[in-house]
């Protein structure tokens, strides 16, 4: 009996992938980012791992909650290139993309490139544009690249679009089209701080007479390494009848009749690749059903449509995913 035990414990430590540095690497991003965020270790946790799985995050939440800072500190803490784009309803595509502009010395046009060619772009309230600049993100976010008068341009590694909106204030906004939702991997709802962190919040305000909080926070890794950490979480092994699972739940969106619209097979390659990350953060080189179970609802709850019927009801595409999750039976 001994013996099975030591063996078992020696497994912990076995894994095929070193994830070791990886996990430091996170660990110092979240202490970077705690120094100046108080609580939200959800967000946290689910931008880092839209991070790794080479993802794009929608965060969502009344003004206040610390979302377009949230994005710039992580930005801060990895040397990469940060672009800041703040949308509103005259804003062009060009405005985003970049135009071509007439050169006089060499009577030629020539492609001034826009705020979109970085690492991390943070496109702030990105509901406040109009349908036409809205698809100007559609091929950058989905192939990482633009085309420009028929030249197509690569973005540099990696690639990463992080948005903010508003759930609450419905004038000046449009609604995102369902292609563009489906481009991004997580919705992360920021919820409201407890009355602990409300305190700790003016505590730590009331405590800064100099500087700026944003400054508090260092770069910790570099872009080179957040292109070796996505390497290795897609080596993270998942086993046939985890994929199953993955399936299952994402059929059942689909067959639901509090559901109009169902989740879109690259809603399933989403879950599997965050899925993948989640296992990474925690130093394990395999999935667990508590992975999917963790990535599900924010890779699904934007990804579906509510009965009219259902909704009037003030039921959620989050609490539906909820019960679905709990519904699919989980594989042993």
């Amino acid at each position: 009996m001994e013996n099975t035990t030591n063996e078992s414990s020696n497994l912990e430590f076995e894994n095929r992938i070193d994830l070791t540095e990886l996990q430091e690497s996170v660990y110092q991003i979240k202490s970077q980012l705690s120094k100046v965020i108080v609580g939200q270790q959800r967000m946290m946790d689910l931008l880092i791992v839209a991070l790794l799985a080479d993802g794009h995050a929608l965060i969502e939440g009344v003004p206040g909650v610390a979302k377009t800072v949230t994005a710039k500190l992580l930005s801060n803490t990895i040397s990469i290139d940060f672009s800041r784009i703040q949308f509103t309803p005259d804003l062009m595509p060009s405005d985003i993309l970049g135009t071509s502009v007439f050169n006089v010395k060499t009577s030629e046009f020539e492609f001034k490139k826009g705020p979109v060619f970085s690492n991390m772009i943070l496109i702030d309230e990105i509901n406040r544009a109009p349908a036409k600049t809205q698809a100007a993100l559609f091929e950058v976010m989905e192939e990482q690249q633009i085309t420009m008068d028929g030249v197509t341009y690569k973005m540099d590694e990696p690639f990463i679009v992080l948005a903010t909106q508003n759930p609450v204030e419905q004038e000046g906004t449009y609604r995102l089209p369902e292609a563009q939702l489906d481009r991004f991997l997580f919705k992360i709802n920021v919820e409201y701080p407890t009355a602990e962190e409300e305190l700790e919040i003016v505590t730590r305000e009331q405590a800064l007479i100099n500087g700026s909080k944003l400054d508090a926070v260092e770069p910790v890794i570099s872009g080179a390494q957040i292109t070796k950490y996505r390497a290795l979480v897609k080596q993270i092994k998942v086993e046939p009848h985890l994929l199953k699972y993955i399936a299952n739940i994402v059929v059942n969106t689909r067959s639901n009749s509090f559901l109009f619209l169902g989740a879109s097979p690259r809603a399933t390659i989403a879950i599997l690749n965050a899925a993948k990350a989640f296992a990474g953060i925690h130093g394990r080189d395999f999935v667990t059903p508590e992975d999917i179970k963790s990535a599900a609802i924010p890779v699904l709850q934007h990804r579906v449509i509510v009965t009219p019927e259902r909704e009037m009801e003030g039921l959620t595409s989050t609490q539906i995913i909820e019960q679905i999750i709990e519904s699919v039976e989980i594989p042993r």
